[in-house]
């Protein structure tokens, strides 16, 4: 979650392709050149230990102007941690 959070800071669009589920995947990714993000609060986790093939993490991503609040799923493909969909929040 971490990582993907610092791609979307730095704009490694490839890096957010290469994490993200096959099945889930955007065939484009456009990012905005004018988004600041400026925090990430991890607010809980469930499963994504060495043991699980899934988990989930909720966090808030703070932006210049706002914040985004969403709870993300998870799962190994291939041994690695890829993104599949979230369900923002309140």
């Amino acid at each position: 979650m971490r990582s993907r959070y610092s791609a979307f800071v730095v704009g490694d669009v490839a890096y957010l392709v290469r994490t993200w589920h096959p099945r889930t995947r955007p065939e484009e990714l456009d990012l905005d050149p004018g988004m600041r993000w400026t925090g990430l609060e991890i607010l809980d986790t469930e499963g994504g230990s060495a043991f699980h093939s899934t988990g989930t993490v909720t966090f808030r991503a703070s932006y210049r102007g706002g914040s985004l609040h969403e709870r993300s799923r998870f799962e190994r493909v291939d041994g690695a941690w890829v993104y599949v969909d979230g369900e923002f929040l309140d």
